[in-house]
C-alpha cells in the first residue's frame, strides 16, 4: 500500500520518469562510444552483441542481488510464470538489442534517438488491437502522422533531394522500436503477477545471456579493457538496471499513458548528448524540425482527452 501511494505520487512520477529517459538518452553515445574503447568495428556485429550481453547480464544480476538482499521472491516463481519472463527476455533484451545495437553503429546517435522514438506511435497502434479500451482516436492518429514525418525529414539530406536511410542503419533502430513496444505490452501483463525487480533482474539476465552466447558462437570478443573503458560499462550496467526496474514499477503502478507521455524527453535528452559528447551536429534545422515534430506527434498520441458530453 504505501509503495502504491508512493509510485503514484505526482511529483515522484515525475521525477522517476523523467531520470529513467535522461538514463536512455545518455546510452546513445555510451554506446557508441564504447565500440571505441573496446576496439568494436562497425562491422563486427558477434563483438556488438558480446558487449551488450555482458552489459545486461551484469545489469540483471545486479538486481537479482538487490532482490534477494531485500527479501524478495527471486526464485519462488512456478514453471509458467519462469516461461513468460524467458519469452519476455529474448524479445525485450535479446531480440530488440541485436536490431538496436547493429543499427546504431550504423546511424548516428542523433538520428538513432529520434527514431527510436517511433516506438510509442508502435504502441499505440498495437494498443488499438490488444486492448478494447485504449482504441485509436484523433489525436492518436494525428500523433502517429505527425511523429512519422518527423521520422522522414531527419533523414533527408540538407536539400532535401535524397533520402538518407539504410536497413542496418535507420531501418534496424525502428525494428528495433517495434519489438520493443510489443514486448513491453506483453510485459505490462506479466508484472502483474511478478515483483517487479525481480522480473527485470532475471528477464535482463536472460537476454543479456543469449546474446552472449549468440555473439561467442558467431565469433566476437571483447578487447581493450581499460580504467575507462570499464568505468563506461558500470555505467551501461547501472544505467540499466535502475531505468528498466524504475520503468517497470512506474507501469505497475500507474496508467500506461501516463508514463509514457514522459517518452518524448528520450529523443531531447538523446540528442542533446550525442550532440555533446560525439561531436555531432545538432544545430540543423532538419534536425531541430525532427525532434520538434517527433516530440509534438508524442504530446497528441499520450495527452488525455476530455470525456464527451452527455
Amino acid at each position: 500500500m504505501r509503495s502504491s501511494s508512493f509510485f503514484t505520487n505526482r511529483k515522484v512520477v515525475f521525477l522517476l520518469a523523467s531520470l529513467c529517459c535522461l538514463l536512455w538518452g545518455s546510452a546513445y553515445p555510451a554506446i557508441k562510444n564504447g565500440y571505441a574503447l573496446f576496439h568494436i568495428a562497425a562491422n563486427d556485429i558477434p563483438s556488438k552483441l558480446v558487449f551488450a550481453g555482458w552489459r545486461f547480464v551484469f545489469a540483471g544480476l545486479v538486481l537479482l542481488v538487490f532482490a534477494a538482499l531485500s527479501q524478495r521472491p527471486v526464485f519462488r516463481l512456478s514453471g509458467r510464470t519462469f516461461g513468460q519472463i524467458t519469452l519476455l527476455g529474448l524479445t525485450q533484451t535479446s531480440l530488440q538489442y541485436v536490431f538496436f545495437y547493429i543499427g546504431l553503429a550504423y546511424a548516428t546517435g542523433v538520428k538513432s534517438s529520434i527514431m527510436n522514438a517511433t516506438g510509442t506511435f508502435f504502441s499505440v497502434l498495437l494498443a488499438h488491437y490488444i486492448y478494447k479500451n485504449d482504441r485509436l482516436s484523433f489525436n492518436k492518429v494525428l500523433g502517429c502522422v505527425v511523429g512519422f514525418v518527423g521520422v522522414m525529414v531527419v533523414n533527408f539530406s540538407d536539400g532535401l533531394l535524397s533520402f538518407d536511410f539504410t536497413l542496418l542503419g535507420e531501418g534496424f533502430v525502428v525494428i528495433a522500436a517495434f519489438v520493443l513496444s510489443a514486448a513491453s505490452i506483453y510485459g505490462k501483463k506479466v508484472s502483474q503477477q511478478v515483483d517487479s525487480v525481480v522480473l527485470t533482474g532475471w528477464q535482463l539476465s536472460i537476454g543479456g545471456l543469449a546474446l552472449l552466447l549468440i555473439g561467442f558462437a558467431t565469433g566476437g570478443t571483447l578487447t581493450g579493457f581499460t580504467l575507462e573503458s570499464v568505468a563506461l560499462m558500470v555505467y551501461l550496467v547501472l544505467l540499466s538496471s535502475a531505468a528498466f526496474s524504475l520503468w517497470t514499477i512506474l507501469l505497475k503502478y500507474n496508467k500506461v499513458s501516463m508514463i509514457t507521455v514522459f517518452n518524448f524527453m528520450i529523443p531531447v535528452f538523446g540528442t542533446l548528448l550525442s550532440a555533446l559528447f560525439l561531436d555531432e551536429r545538432f544545430l540543423e534545422w532538419k534536425n531541430g524540425a525532427a525532434l520538434l515534430l517527433v516530440c509534438w506527434g508524442i504530446w497528441l498520441v499520450t495527452k488525455e482527452e476530455k470525456p464527451a458530453r452527455t
